[in-house]
Formats: C-alpha cells, structure tokens, sequence
C-alpha cells in the first residue's frame, strides 16, 4: 500500500487529512478494529466510541496505540460533538440520534468500503443481495484461485475489507451488505451484482424500496453490471448506457440454462459450460448462485475453464443448504443461515418433493404472509421455534400442518416422526437467530447436534 497515494485519495474524496481531521470509529467489533488498524500507520489522529459496557477490546492493539481514547457504554456526546469525520460500523444503525446530530452540524460520515476503495488499485467484485451472497463469494474466490489469480476475499463476509489489503492482492471479492452500501459513496467496482432482493432488514431500512435503493449502490460507478434477469427489481437496476451481463435459470440470458438432448447445461450465449448435474450443490437456487459468480468472473477476465472446474468441487458454506445426514431415508439439511423470507423460500423452491420445514425465530419485522404460497407448495408440515413462531403460525393460516416446540432438540425429535422414507428435513427459519443462539451459526450447529444424536 503506497501510503502517500492513499492518503491524498482520502483527501480528495473526503477532506481526511491527518493533518485536520478528527475521527471517531463508531463500533469496536470487527469493523471497527480493522478501520482503527488502518487508521494508525497513516497518522490519522482518531478515538473510538461503542454503546455496550464491555464490548470486545483488542487489548494488545491499544498496548501499542496508547494515544487511542476509547469510550465505552454509550455514545459520548463530546467525542460526537469535536469529529469532522466518522466512521460508522455496519452494525451501528444511521438513525442514532448522535449520528443525525453530528451530520446535521456538518460532521461527514465515511464507510470502512469507502477507506478500503480509495486504498486499492487493482479490480474490486462486489456482490451484495437478500440471499446467497456468501455462496457466491466463496465461488468466486475459488474461481479466481482456479486462474490463478492471487485474490482477497471477504467484506461482509469473514475478513473485513480492510484487512484483505496486501500488495500482492491482484483481485478483491467483497461481499457487502445493505448497511455497508448505505454509507459507501466511492465504490467503483470493475464488476458488481445484485443477487436479488426479498424482504430483509425491515427493523432498520423504512421499506423494500429503501432497501432495494441502498442495495442498488453497489453499481456505483462504470463497472460491468451483472444483472439477475428473474428477479424484477433487480432487472429494473439495468442502466441501458453500462455494459451488463445478466443471468437466468427461467429464461435465455448471457448465462442460463438449457438442454441439449437429455442433459440441461449450465450455458454461456450459445456455448455448454458444464452439466448442471455436475454442480454437487442441493437446489435449483445454487444453479442460480453459480450463473452469477460465472458472469462475474467474466466480467474481470478470468479463465472459462478454471472457473467450471472450481463449480464442479465447489462444496458450498456451512449452514447453507447443506448435508447433515442421510439415515433411515431421511435427509437432514441444515440451512440456518435462511435468516429471511426470500432464504427460505429459494431453499424450498430448490426441491421437487414436499419436506418437513423447520422455522422460526426473529421476524425482523417482515411480512411472514409471503411464506404461505411456497410453503403451501412445498412443506408437508411445519415444525416452528422462536420469538415469532405465532407471527408465523398465523400468516400460514392452516395451509398445512404446524407444530410449535420450545428448542432445537424438541424441533428434530417432532420432524422425525412426521418424516418417511424419501423425505427431507430442512432447517430453514426464514428468521434471524439471536431471540435464543448466539447466531446463525450457533444455531446451525445445534440442528446439527441434535440431528446427530437422534440418527447415532
């Protein structure tokens, strides 16, 4: 990182100069802390601010950055009130009222993105959307390996974008989230793409348009658009005058499937990648993910081949869609990082035979009624958990058969005796994790566990 051209692109696109500003980081989880790792070295003067009592410190940095304030349990009126600029963690919604205070006496509000863009010179992918945006990431960064490429992957997902920063790094694969977009402003991505949009993240955007509109930011600049043709407000992002690729598995687009003969392709134009059946991922939603991650890998020049021979190994992320255990006839599928409607309703989608649904959790104020058609369509009975498990049971208004429980191992104990030989149990919620786990994770995990235990 050539520390000269980036702090002259930092006062050129934000007035941040270490000379004048005064920056306060808003959150000290991981964002936050690799923002105050970037900070350091360029000599910005900066302090840190975190509502919680006792968020996590990294001891060992402050050791070694003593002239770093922090404050804790709260946001601290005076640190708010001397900032010229902040730096707001994703997790920090905008609507704080010290924020809107500080942005209203002229404070200026700086993304970790923003930092992380005017850091780098070589080509940025940025996938953002309600669902998948982790499995394409993780393609990508696998297809890119493939062409031998050396590639930083992360974002929303794993590693903070500021930490991927590396000379040797000759391509950035960054997923981002909606709160991420919301502040970004000089993203210029070689290639982007909105996956899709459902309802998610009601709790902190207004409405979907307020949700689509900040996810649309990830086409700022003159980028390849990478557009997914079957989804309408997505389609409807398309900006006639950039150079766009878009994706189906309805209809023929740049990259879609088809058959020839008895086989149904992955295709390009006129040309076959690859098998669809080639592709070890459960559902026709996966299909949908690798068309997408192909479009971008296209988009910044990497290898046809390399790319569908990284599908073909591709053994997709934890607690999305995957394979717990086969026992008795039964599949178990663990698909907890579902943690919307739109999750929920790819996963079921993605199935030819009718499952037992394992749902619930926090809501996050979306509309559940959007669940009855598919689950209607798709679930042979519904087991529900969590915080808006009535909020649930209510939308599906009796359309099939519905089952409270109080936790995990009551949820898997009831879905093996509803389930037969030939069905699928699919741990799906539709609902963020934290009304009783740790996260997503914790709750794949205990899906998992309790799997394991009743099939031993």
């Amino acid at each position: 990182m050539d520390k000269v051209a980036v702090i002259e692109s930092l006062k050129t696109h934000f007035d941040l100069d270490p000379k004048t500003a005064k920056i306060l980081v808003v959150g000290l989880g991981i964002t936050g802390m690799s923002v105050a790792r970037f900070l350091l070295p360029l000599g910005f003067s900066f302090a840190m601010v975190d509502s919680r009592d006792k968020p996590p410190i990294n001891e060992e940095f402050f050791q070694n950055a003593p002239d770093v304030a922090v404050f804790t349990g709260g946001f601290d009126a005076a640190a708010f009130k001397v900032a010229t600029h902040l730096i707001v963690s994703p997790g920090v919604s905008l609507h704080e009222k010290s924020i809107i205070k500080a942005v209203a006496n002229g404070t200026k509000i700086v993304s970790d993105i923003d930092l992380f863009a005017c850091a780098v010179n070589v080509p940025i992918v940025a996938i953002t959307g309600s669902n998948g945006k982790s499995t394409v990431t993780t393609m990508l960064g696998d297809m890119a390996t493939a062409s031998g490429k050396r590639v930083g992957v992360g974002g929303n997902l794993g590693t903070p974008a500021l930490d991927l920063l590396a000379n040797n790094v000759e391509l950035y694969v960054l997923e981002l989230s909606s709160f991420q977009l919301e502040r970004t402003s000089v993203l210029n991505a070689a290639a982007a793409t909105v996956l899709n949009i459902s309802a998610d993240h009601l709790d902190r955007h207004a409405d979907i348009a307020e949700y689509a509109q900040e996810k649309q930011r990830v086409y700022l600049g003159d980028g390849v658009m990478v557009i997914n043709a079957d989804d309408v407000l997505v389609a409807a992002m398309q900006d006639a005058e950039r150079e766009t690729l878009s994706f189906s598995i309805k209809d023929k687009a740049d990259f879609y499937l088809a058959y020839q003969g008895d086989t149904e392709y992955l295709m390009y134009r006129q040309s076959p990648l690859m098998p669809l059946a080639e592709l070890p991922l459960e559902g026709r939603h996966n299909a949908s993910n690798a068309l997408a991650a192909l479009a971008l890998g296209v988009a910044v020049g990497l290898d046809m081949t390399a790319m569908c021979s990284a599908l073909k190994v591709f053994k997709g992320l934890e607690h999305r869609m995957q394979r717990v255990a086969h026992k008795h006839g039964i599949t178990w599928v663990n698909d907890s990082k579902a943690t919307n409607i739109g999750a929920c309703v790819a996963a079921l989608e993605g199935y030819e035979r009718k499952v037992i649904l394992i749902a619930g959790g926090d809501a996050k104020g979306a509309d559940m009624t959007e669940l009855t058609p598919v689950v209607k369509d798709k679930a042979k009975s519904v087991v529900l958990m969590g915080k808006d498990a009535n909020l649930i049971e209510q939308a599906l208004a009796g359309c099939v058969p519905v089952h409270r429980v109080e936790n995990m191992v009551q949820a898997v104990q009831i879905a093996a005796s509803l389930a037969s030989d030939g069905d699928s149990v699919l741990l799906s919620p539709a609902c963020a994790s934290l009304d009783q786990y740790k996260n997503y994770q914790d709750r794949g995990n205990q899906f998992a566990q309790a799997v394991l235990a009743l099939v031993a």
